[in-house]
């Protein structure tokens, strides 16, 4: 966890790939001319690329529809429209239903920013069945990511390397060396992606999906947004908010929180969710393996942390289970409930002095595939990053700032506040603050926030609602665990979600699922 936007990371690209890859890749060209009037060729969908996380071309849909791929040109620059142009890699399963009963197509932004819609799409198309009976479910790799154009920075020895870190330095030698390290990678992006570094901002995103609603034949933008992906729909109703169709937001970003802001809600939001893990896992009537109260669980991954970094453990050979390692992979496994039985076997096997599953846990956060390849999560992730934040921390500003990072977590705060220097000397300067995600006159759109979400938490759901502005952000509340709200299959919020998306039934403001 070498620096707190990772923690940002797709944490549902990340999840559908825990331990097998379920995904999916692109192709396909355009004609030349307009870029609105171009016709997409959609074909069938190759294997997916190295950027993409690899693994094997996608599965057809139960009924057997099959998946197609295909690539939209948008200017690289939008301040010049006619010159020089990139590919947006696309994906799309046909809708199920009457052809006169289709809507449109329903766009997915799955989060990160840095995560492949294209591979994460077929991997959670199932839970979207009852959405497809009356849309095209369409994703895309945003710009800067996967097929489009994937931001490329380190090699995966490199990449192994900047990933066994110490990311909490203690001294001054230890500091000096963090940031070195730190301001290499990001030489090694400036290096291997000049060209594209200066066009991965989120506007630039937003533009292209309002291109992608012309070019797939919609009036409006029909979107579900998840994790960033909220970020990015908000920016998309800021800029275009008369052609907002239908829109759900679910994880939901905090608008209005400058970097700092939201490294250290995330630490709070983290340490909650290490928190839910252990009282869960000694409310149970079975006995608790890691620990006899929700305190010995902590104090047990507490004195686990402090002796790797002392002595780290054998993890995956020939890589050692650092403390940066088993911190990362304990976060990963916080995204959704459903790991929280793998994280129990993870600290298992660590006490015994085996740290294999933690590490695997922490390669599924960082893009690692079995084979020892990355993705380009990473390096998107901080492309963009950087490219939409505007502030630039110091080391000297984050010890200042450590007491209370510490104090929001003793687990996680330390190494979130560490992760502010990532942007440092990066080639391109920070658009903002905070995105700007006004949208008067825009439709309505639901916002979805889960109490217990560690990455995005609940709080930020009303603070997008108060930022959409008047009458457009209905707040809906799920009171569950993990990241997201409408993949966790609860009801209530399927029905809510489904209802708005299919019917244009608007919910109740303030509605509670639990």
């Amino acid at each position: 966890m070498a620096n707190s936007s990772r923690l940002r990371a797709a944490a549902l690209t990340t999840a559908a790939v825990l331990f097998s890859a379920v995904l999916a890749g692109c192709g396909g060209s355009t004609e030349h001319g307009d870029l609105t009037a171009q016709k997409l060729d959609w074909k069938s969908c190759p294997a997916p690329s190295e950027a993409e996380g690899g693994g094997s071309a996608p599965s057809p849909l139960p009924g057997g529809t099959e998946w197609e791929c295909a690539t939209m040109q948008a200017p690289l620059d939008w301040s010049r429209p006619k010159g020089d142009t990139i590919g947006i890699a696309l994906i799309r399963a046909k809708a199920s239903g009457p052809a006169d009963k289709r809507i449109g197509s329903l766009v997915f932004n799955f989060g990160g920013p840095g995560g492949s819609g294209v591979t994460t799409l077929p991997a959670f198309a199932e839970d979207y069945g009852a959405l497809r009976t009356r849309y095209d479910l369409v994703s895309f790799d945003p710009r800067g990511v996967g097929r489009s154009r994937p931001v490329e920075c380190e090699s995966d020895a490199q990449l192994d390397n900047y990933f066994q870190q110490d990311a909490t330095p203690d001294d001054s030698a230890e500091r000096d060396q963090f940031l070195t390290r730190t301001k290499q990678f990001n030489a090694a992006c400036e290096k291997n992606s000049k060209e594209v570094l200066p066009h991965v901002r989120t506007t630039d995103a937003a533009r292209d999906m309002d291109l992608m609603r012309q070019v797939l034949g919609d009036d409006k933008l029909y979107y579900f947004g998840i994790s960033y992906g909220t970020e990015l729909g908000g920016v998309y109703a800021h800029l275009f908010p008369k052609n907002v169709g239908r829109a759900v937001f679910d994880a939901v970003v905090d608008p209005t929180q400058t970097s700092e802001q939201s490294a250290l809600g995330q630490a709070k939001g983290f340490q909650l969710a290490l928190d839910n893990f252990a009282e869960d896992c000694t409310s149970k009537e079975t006995d608790c393996p890691i620990g006899d109260t929700p305190q010995q669980v902590k104090d047990r991954i507490a004195k686990l942390l402090a002796d790797l970094e002392k002595k780290p453990i054998p993890g995956i050979f020939p890589r050692q289970l650092t403390q940066t390692a088993a911190t990362n992979g304990i976060a990963q496994s916080l995204y959704s409930k459903d790991f929280w039985e793998y994280l129990t076997e993870g600290l298992e096997q660590a006490y015994d002095g085996d740290g294999k599953i933690l590490m695997l846990l922490s390669d599924s956060m960082n893009g690692r595939s079995e084979n020892g390849e990355y993705s380009n999560i990473t390096a998107a992730n901080t492309a963009i990053n950087c490219a939409d934040d505007k502030p630039r921390y110091t080391t000297d500003f984050v010890r200042q700032r450590l007491p209370e990072f510490h104090a929001a977590s003793p687990f996680f705060g330390d190494y979130m506040a560490w992760g502010m220097v990532g942007c440092t000397d990066w080639a391109v300067p920070g658009a903002a603050d905070h995105p700007d995600v006004s949208a008067p006159g825009s439709a309505p759109i639901l916002v979805v926030g889960n109490t217990g979400d560690p990455a995005t938490p609940y709080e930020g759901a009303r603070k997008m609602v108060e930022a959409l502005g008047k009458g457009v952000g209905v707040e809906l509340t799920y009171k569950g665990q993990g990241h997201g709200a409408y993949d966790s299959k609860n009801k209530c919020v399927q029905s809510a979600v489904n209802g708005y998306l299919l019917d244009g039934k608007v919910p109740k403001a303030d509605t509670v699922c639990s």
